[in-house]
């Protein structure tokens, strides 16, 4: 009878655990939650075989199946070059690189987007996290998250994005 009191209080607690977790969003900056896809004249909607056509395996796996490359394997990860970044599926400019910072977190990471049209956010609770998800405005593509751990930042943020959906263009 002890050992099945302790698996019901071990539960519980489980239970309790999960329950709270949904309720906490530590690091989901307010300001940039949105409810949905923006609505844009130049959106981009492609059916699933033709973004399969459109991109590599792994450019389709992260940004149409929010999928994360390793840390570290970005050629963008240490890029320092001027330009912009753009999407590589609908080549909508994304970031700058005046807003590009080294976070050491193993990913290109940015203060802020291009524009505030570039991007949109929504919560993503998958593996049992609270995170805010990053996506493309133009082609709703995952992109990374963003998270509010840069204090030493313009706006605190650190958008964290795989260097695989993006395109870099240099400046003229």
């Amino acid at each position: 009878m002890t050992t099945s009191w302790i698996a019901y209080v071990l539960a519980g607690l489980a239970l309790v655990s999960v329950a709270a977790l949904r309720e906490i969003d530590m690091d989901t900056p307010k300001q940039q939650e949105a409810s949905g896809s923006p609505k844009r004249p130049d959106k981009v909607i492609r059916t699933d075989e033709e973004w399969q056509k459109r991109l590599t395996p792994e450019q389709y796996r992260i940004l149409r199946k929010k999928g994360t490359e390793a840390a570290f394997c970005s050629p963008l990860y240490d890029h320092k070059k001027e330009g912009s970044y753009f999407c590589v599926g609908c080549e909508l400019e994304l970031f700058r690189s005046d807003a590009k910072f080294q976070s050491g977190t193993g990913w290109p990471s940015f203060f802020q987007p291009a524009a505030k049209d570039a991007i949109w956010t929504q919560t993503d609770r998958a593996y049992g996290m609270i995170r805010t998800e990053v996506l493309c405005a133009r082609c709703d593509g995952h992109l990374g998250h963003v998270f509010n751990d840069a204090p030493k930042t313009a706006t605190g943020l650190r958008y964290c994005i795989n260097g695989e959906v993006l395109r870099f263009v240099p400046n003229d």
